[in-house]
């Protein structure tokens, strides 16, 4: 039975060898914007949309003197894009006025920012600027669970505390996409591949302790 974290990521990275960010994104602007789009809605569906977005708002600047129904019909593809065209207006004018119309490279910044929270301030934190962090999404919440890393009932923020503490720091951003592939991939919420899953020992899931 495996059980250590190093163990678990170990065996996780020869099953997803390219795990990765699977937002497209070319600076800091465009990741934030990405993130907080992808939220109840995939990355494919995103990086869908995107490019039109951002060839029309390719920054903070243009995108705060806009209007939020102005965005929307370039999101209008994906769900709940009337909410997500505030909260991208609403980031884009923080950043303007409070930032000089850049991101943000600290977390509390960043987590301040309308829209954007934990989980988008740690991918953003990870992903656009390289510092440690350990994004917890609907995916790592629930393959976390499901093997034993975490208590069934833990909240979202307490599990990123949990995954924090048993996974070196230096692996907390390979960990995100690890975990988040195998959620996507094998250990999906609904239907997941348990046959072909190298955890079944120790799955809480298969068990019936957890979701």
């Amino acid at each position: 039975m495996i059980r250590k974290s190093d163990e678990i990521l170990d065996r996780l990275e020869i099953l997803f060898p390219n795990a990765g960010c699977e937002l497209q994104f070319r600076n800091e602007f465009v990741l934030l914007c990405a993130v907080i789009l992808s939220a109840q809605t995939t990355d494919v569906s995103v990086n869908k949309v995107t490019p039109a977005l951002f060839e029309r708002y390719p920054d903070a600047a243009s995108m705060a003197f806009a209007d939020p129904k102005e965005l929307e019909p370039y999101i209008r593809s994906i769900g709940l894009y009337r909410n997500k065209a505030h909260s991208l207006f609403g980031m884009a004018r923080s950043l303007v006025k409070n930032h000089g119309g850049s991101v943000p490279s600290s977390f509390e910044e960043l987590k301040a920012l309308p829209g954007v929270g934990r989980k988008t301030a740690n991918v953003v934190s990870a992903e656009g600027f390289g510092i440690p962090a350990l994004a917890v999404d609907t995916h790592v919440e629930r393959v976390s669970k499901r093997l034993g890393l975490v208590e069934p009932d833990a909240s979202t923020e307490a599990t990123e505390t949990v995954l924090k503490h048993k996974i070196k720091k230096d692996r907390w951003i390979k960990a995100h996409h690890l975990l988040i592939f195998f959620g996507r991939y094998l250990c999906k919420a609904r239907n997941p591949l348990c046959d072909e899953c190298p955890f079944r020992e120790q799955c809480m899931y298969l068990k019936g302790k957890t979701k």
